[in-house]
């Protein structure tokens, strides 16, 4: 059966839900995004150095486990629709008001509260998503929707293309309050996760961290396993276009370019291995897809010519973006069911805070050898590379598991998947096969 075929089996409220959830994400990564391509130009406005500016992108993506946590609770209490649409006005807000920033204090100070905006809405719609649709389509609509991430990317992309010239890098960040608009599909076509409804599961406080507390080997390994993906994804976006601005000293069109043609692999390496993963299983796409990057480092950032380099940047991001397509279903997969609204969200983005230092990390390592931002570049995604390998092929994985169900305790834990459920007393044990 063909993708579109598959899509098309869906219900009328599921596939309103998961464009939902996809632009959501698309339109939250083209807010984030938008500050990587204007990091000279902030700079220079602001009469500082590249460097000192990448600190608004590391409180950015330190401040996302707030978020996750708050919005992943009101998830979890309230709704996963109605939380999500609050998060989404949010974050378009704040984005706007950055681009009427007086300093780069206040730049910082608003890019930390966006932080918290952005760390809610991952989590938030990928439980609404994959609680709405059925088991069999999670491996496809999980890289569709991590295929909102580099989505995101190339619409920043093609507004620095198109409209810097003209707006600036203020008017770019008042163009990201277009997001604002998504609420008013949400509130007219998505429905509600029917298994939130028929749960109707509104915990306090104790509970959900005494849930964490009773699936401590779970939390732990998938904060390790979200520390090395977002090291992988940021060690090659971040800063990639500052390589090429001024390594490479390629023009704003040339960059603008370029960024368009990785985004586009990024958006093919999430739907092709997200739907592998349905195949082959969570571990082994992810474990395939962070190998593949390897042999392409040196074409990457140590090839010559526009050319040479576009290449090389899309098959990296097809390989980075193709193992973050499996992510949202696996880790919707393995969380707990009574606060899946804030497990993967808040895991996810406590790696995130772990590898929040990465823009500053490489802009500071590239400073140090004379510039050279290829060797930053070059450094980080081998080591991350083979981390997530690591991580993801000695881990464990839920596929196929039944969402909202009674678990039967009298079921194990398979090499590859856990099907039917596990017993909820060893499902948030660590198990490395």
């Amino acid at each position: 059966m063909s993708v579109l075929s598959d899509l098309r089996s869906l219900t009328r409220p599921q596939r309103n839900t998961v464009v939902a959830s996809f632009l959501g994400w698309t339109l939250d990564a083209f807010d984030f995004f938008i500050l990587v391509f204007v990091l000279k130009y902030v700079a220079q406005d602001f009469g500082t150095d590249i460097a000192r500016v990448t600190i608004a992108i590391t409180l950015t993506l330190a401040m996302r486990p707030l978020g996750a946590l708050i919005f992943g609770y009101v998830a979890d209490r309230f709704g996963r629709r109605p939380t999500l649409m609050v998060d989404i006005l949010l974050y378009s807000a704040l984005e706007f008001a950055s681009g009427f920033a007086p300093s780069l204090t206040a730049l910082i100070i608003l890019r930390a509260l966006y932080g918290i905006a952005m760390g809610g809405e991952w989590g938030v719609g990928a439980s609404l998503t994959m609680e709405t649709i059925p088991p069999k389509m999670r491996g496809l609509v999980s890289g569709l929707l991590q295929a909102g991430y580099p989505a995101g990317y190339l619409a920043a992309s093609l507004v620095f293309f198109l409209l810097f010239p003209l707006i600036g890098w203020r008017g770019m960040f008042m163009v990201g309050a277009l997001p604002a608009l998504l609420v008013l599909y949400l509130r007219s076509t998505v429905e509600e996760s029917p298994v939130f409804v028929a749960r109707q599961h509104k915990p306090d406080p104790a509970a959900l961290w005494s849930t964490l507390r009773r699936h401590a080997g779970l939390v732990v390994y998938t904060v390790l396993l979200m520390t090395a993906f977002n090291f992988f994804s940021h060690g090659t976006q971040d800063i990639y276009p500052t390589f090429l601005e001024v390594q490479q000293k390629f023009s704003t069109t040339t960059v603008g370019t370029i960024a368009i043609i990785y985004n586009i692999g990024a958006i093919l390496g999430g739907v092709t291995f997200g739907l592998l993963s349905e195949r082959i299983g969570r571990r082994r796409a992810i474990v395939l897809a962070a190998l593949l990057a390897l042999p392409v480092i040196p074409l990457w950032v140590y090839s010559t010519g526009p050319v040479l380099l576009a290449t090389g940047a899309f098959l990296m991001q097809f390989a980075v973006q193709g193992a973050w397509g499996v992510v949202p279903a696996h880790l919707n997969e393995l969380s707990p069911d009574e606060i899946r609204g804030t497990f993967p969200g808040f895991t996810y983005q406590l790696g995130n805070l772990l590898a929040s230092a990465n823009a500053t990390l490489q802009a500071g390592l590239a400073e140090r050898y004379g510039g050279d931002y290829a060797f930053a570049l070059a450094l980080v995604v081998a080591v991350v590379a083979v981390a997530v390998a690591l991580l993801a092929g000695f881990g464990v994985e839920a596929k196929g598991i039944a969402f909202g169900r009674e678990r039967d305790p009298g079921k194990s834990r398979s090499r590859q998947s856990i099907t039917p459920p596990p017993d909820p007393a060893t499902h948030g044990r660590l198990n490395i096969h």
